[in-house]
């Protein structure tokens, strides 16, 4: 479906929601935007459906309070993000979960900080997460390293913590808002002018860590991310994946081992793959394997074949260790793969 761009000089902020199997998730999420947004100059908020099933994309407010766009296929998270920005043109464009529901203040804080002295140097902005019982959740992480992302994988964060700082941000580190490497993609606020000048997300990143990508490569244009704890939201988490069927996982780790080849050295990002097959995936296994979850341990049998023949291809390609954009992965999109951030 080709969308063209709106010219609107009047509005301040787009809204792009990209859902798969979200159930009434999605129309909460559009309830709270909609009482967020009084007062404001929005554009029409787009709904990206990534060819769900569940009738979830059907009885949504129409024009022009949504704009919807239904993909025959699931195109993946980045593309249908990027679907989804070309609709407008305001100054301001928040990709939001639709497993979400913001507070009354959160776009009227986040704008507002955006457009201040304070807030000029930043390019993005995330809000603070909360569980659905009020608990903090993960706002803001720190850039993915070969260390931080085994320890964590492996459960030594507490361990190891006087010598290698945790990958997210704990709960002791989100009592005020500052800067930060990245924030997490339910609540990723972006300036128009910083998304285009990065041609959006990048599409090779099905699912997971594209907006970890998008904040590395605007901190090497200089602009950084911010994590502002008067924009406040629930996330619930995780809804689509629980219906994908393991793959979810085979897409974490083929994301990973994407970034890892883009913002990594070579070796880097050759150990990670090794630590991936040796450590990891038997350590899951094993995990599984003494929980009697057969249907867990069947689906990491697939998710290394998989992973393996990805690797295989990405070899071919050469586009691990160089990170080469220039030959995104083009394989077919599966039915069964979550289109909204962790």
């Amino acid at each position: 479906m080709s969308i063209r761009r709106t010219d609107d000089a009047q509005t301040l902020l787009d809204v792009v929601v990209v859902n798969w199997n979200t159930g009434d998730c999605l129309r909460t999420c559009l309830s709270s935007l909609a009482a967020a947004a009084a007062g404001l100059r929005l554009g029409p908020t787009v709904v990206v459906d990534n060819a769900s099933r569940d009738g979830s994309a059907t009885q949504l407010p129409g024009p022009p309070d949504v704009v919807l766009i239904e993909n025959s296929t699931n195109v993946g998270f980045a593309a249908a993000c990027n679907q989804g920005a070309c609709v407008g043109s305001a100054p301001y464009l928040l990709f939001l979960n639709p497993d979400t529901v913001l507070l009354p203040d959160t776009l009227r804080s986040a704008l507002t900080f955006m457009d201040s002295a304070v807030g000029a140097p930043y390019g993005i902005c995330g809000g603070l997460v909360l569980q659905p019982d009020g608990r903090p959740g993960i706002s803001a992480s720190r850039f993915p390293t070969l260390t931080n992302v085994m320890t964590e994988t492996l459960g030594l964060q507490r361990i190891v913590r006087r010598w290698v700082a945790p990958r997210h941000l704990e709960a002791n580190e989100l009592t005020g808002s500052r800067p930060v490497d990245q924030v997490i993609g339910a609540f990723f606020l972006v300036r128009r002018s910083l998304f285009d000048r990065l041609e959006g997300l990048d599409e090779r990143y099905f699912l997971y860590y594209e907006e970890v990508d998008f904040c590395r490569r605007a901190a090497s244009l200089g602009t950084s991310a911010y994590m502002l704890i008067e924009a406040g939201l629930y996330h619930i988490g995780c809804v689509s994946a629980k219906q994908s069927g393991g793959r979810a996982l085979f897409y974490s780790l083929r994301s990973r081992t994407l970034y890892a080849g883009r913002h990594w050295s070579a070796a880097e990002a050759f150990i990670l793959v090794v630590f991936t097959l040796t450590l990891e995936m038997p350590a899951r296994f094993l995990r599984a394997a003494l929980r009697l979850d057969l249907r867990e341990a069947i689906a990491l049998v697939s998710t290394v074949g998989s992973y393996l023949a990805f690797l295989g291809q990405a070899s071919m390609r050469r586009s691990l260790v160089r990170g080469d954009t220039a030959g995104r992965d083009q394989s077919p999109a599966p039915p069964d793969a979550r289109p909204e951030r962790r």
